[in-house]
């Protein structure tokens, strides 16, 4: 895991039971982004109350945001980097700082996408199946054939569990396991991509 001296922590995940409070009290929040689209329904839960997720809702640091069943949404953070959802999925944003990244814990489908121009940011997304550093890049995790895996489309991650480090560039997949090594990198034949980014509304 990156070792930051700012953090931003935003949890993603699917039937996961509810994070404690990781940021700053309510007063200091300030707006870091926009759901962009919405399909289906969807949630925001900002100190205890919820609200709607619509298009146009904006994103603040403490923020919690759920799909519901065959629900999807994109959310752009600091007008560069998106976020694309799968259906019961959830973010919880906590001290996010676009220019300096920080840890996304994970769970459920996304699609990360931060564009090749823009200056990189040190990410690690953690899940109970592993670490994935990134420092700029498009790339998927969540469900693929009856594993969680990690797909790169564009630029290039580290994907670590069980002490085993694997890195992957433009093409590249790992299957993940609790409690085990991530699996030989392998480059992910173009059914298996769509399907991937399928599970998020996307094509690849």
């Amino acid at each position: 895991m990156y070792q930051l001296s700012r953090r931003a922590i935003l949890a993603l995940s699917a039937g996961l039971p509810a994070l404690p409070f990781l940021g700053r009290p309510a007063a200091a929040f300030t707006g870091i982004g926009e759901a962009i689209e919405v399909t289906g329904k969807g949630t925001l839960v900002r100190d205890g109350a919820e609200t709607g997720l619509m298009p146009g809702t904006a994103l603040q640091e403490g923020d919690d945001v759920l799909t519901g069943e065959n629900a999807l949404a994109l959310l752009v953070l600091e007008s560069d980097t998106s976020i694309n959802m799968g259906p019961d999925s959830r973010i919880m944003l906590a001290n996010y700082l676009a220019d300096a990244g920080g840890t996304i814990l994970v769970g459920g489908a996304i699609v990360f996408d931060r564009p090749d121009d823009m200056p990189p940011m040190d990410l690690t997304f953690v899940t109970e199946f592993g670490e994935i550093g990134v420092r700029g890049a498009r790339f998927f995790i969540g469900p693929s054939r009856a594993a969680l895996a990690v797909f790169v489309q564009r630029g290039r991650v580290t994907v670590t569990n069980a002490g085993v480090t694997r890195e992957l560039a433009a093409g590249d997949g790992v299957d993940l396991a609790i409690g085990a090594a991530p699996s030989d990198v392998v480059q992910w034949k173009e059914p298996r991509i769509v399907e991937a980014f399928a599970l998020v509304g996307l094509t690849p």
